[in-house]
């Protein structure tokens, strides 16, 4: 995600093991491409209260952090349902679009499509 100017890590409870057996056998993580991080100490996962205290494991989490170190989005997963990369793509570029040009970005919104303005005198209207 570099033209993004993002980084990207995956962060699990699993030992550093785990990861290498996981990409070992799996073909979608063979395909990974970012860091695989060992939290076997859990304290990423508690720093992000992300940690299911009764597995010991991490919900399945997406946390977004902007460069100044600020949490701008978190979005926990049911753990039946998979993450949508191309929805969270959509989300960093919504974010940057939002603090590039100052608009807001409605819902449905995708790259190339314009913005709404932030002024009070506008809610409801558009």
């Amino acid at each position: 995600m570099q033209d993004l100017n993002t980084e990207i890590l995956a962060i699990s409870t699993d030992s550093v093991y785990a990861h290498k057996i996981f990409k070992e056998i799996s073909p979608s993580a063979r395909q990974v491409q970012y860091p695989l991080v060992s939290d076997r100490n859990q304290l990423i996962s508690r720093a992000y209260r992300t940690l299911d205290e009764q597995s010991g494991a991490a919900f399945r989490t997406t946390v977004l952090v902007d460069p100044e170190g600020t949490i701008v989005s978190k979005i926990t997963y049911p753990r039946e349902v998979g993450r949508n990369s191309q929805e969270l793509l959509r989300l960093i570029q919504g974010i940057q679009f939002g603090r590039e040009t100052g608009l807001g970005v409605p819902g449905d919104w995708v790259p190339g499509m314009p913005g709404i303005p932030r002024r009070p005198e506008d809610i409801g209207r558009i």
